[in-house]
C-alpha cells in the first residue's frame, strides 16, 4: 500500500513540482516533473475586415473615456427603457411616502421569508402534508361551488372584488 521510503516534495513559486534531494540542473528531466500543455495559438484576425476591429477598439475607448468624464456614451443615451420600467418610475415619482412603501415592501419580503419556513417545517412533519392537500381540495372545492358555478354568485363574487380594490386603492 505505501512505500517504505518517502520522497520529500514541495511547490515552488512557479507552481511546478520540485524534488528535493534531486540536484537542480535535473529538475526538467526528473519524472516527478508536472508540465502544463502549452495553450493553443490565439484565433488569427480577418484581414479582410480591419475596420470592424478598430470600430470596436474606438468604441470600447470612447465608453472608456465617457465614464471617467460620468457622461453617457451615444449608444446608452439613445436607448429606451421597457414600458414596465418606465410604469415603475412613474409611479415611484408620484408616492408621497417613500419610506412607508419601502418598509412594506420589506416587510412583505420577510413575511415571504418566514412563511415559506414555517411551510417547510410543518411539510416535514407526517400526516401533516396530505391532511394540509385535503384540506385545500375540500376549501377549494367549496369555494368554487358557492361562487364560481351560479352566474348571480359570480357577479357578487366580482363586484365584492371590485369593492375591496376601490376601497384599498381609493376611488379616483
Amino acid at each position: 500500500m505505501a512505500s517504505a521510503s518517502s520522497t520529500a516534495l514541495s511547490i515552488s513559486s512557479s507552481s511546478t513540482v520540485v524534488d528535493t534531494k534531486a540536484p537542480r540542473h535535473i529538475i526538467a528531466a526528473s519524472p516527478q516533473c508536472v508540465t502544463l500543455p502549452t495553450l493553443p495559438p490565439p484565433p488569427v484576425q480577418s484581414l479582410s475586415r480591419p475596420w470592424k476591429t478598430t470600430a470596436y477598439c474606438r468604441n470600447i475607448a470612447r465608453n472608456v473615456m465617457a465614464m471617467a468624464t460620468s457622461e453617457a456614451p451615444a449608444e446608452i443615451a439613445t436607448t429606451e427603457l421597457p414600458e414596465i420600467v418606465k410604469t415603475i418610475q412613474e409611479t415611484w415619482d408620484q408616492v408621497e411616502d417613500k419610506y412607508a412603501v419601502s418598509s412594506l415592501a420589506v416587510a412583505g419580503v420577510v413575511a415571504l421569508w418566514g412563511s415559506t419556513g414555517m411551510i417547510s417545517a410543518i411539510d416535514r412533519l407526517p400526516l401533516i402534508p396530505g391532511l394540509m392537500e385535503l384540506v385545500g381540495i375540500g376549501y377549494s372545492g367549496w369555494f368554487a361551488y358557492k361562487n364560481l358555478i351560479f352566474r348571480p354568485d359570480r357577479e357578487a363574487l366580482v363586484q365584492k372584488i371590485k369593492d375591496t380594490y376601490k376601497e384599498i386603492i381609493g376611488s379616483s
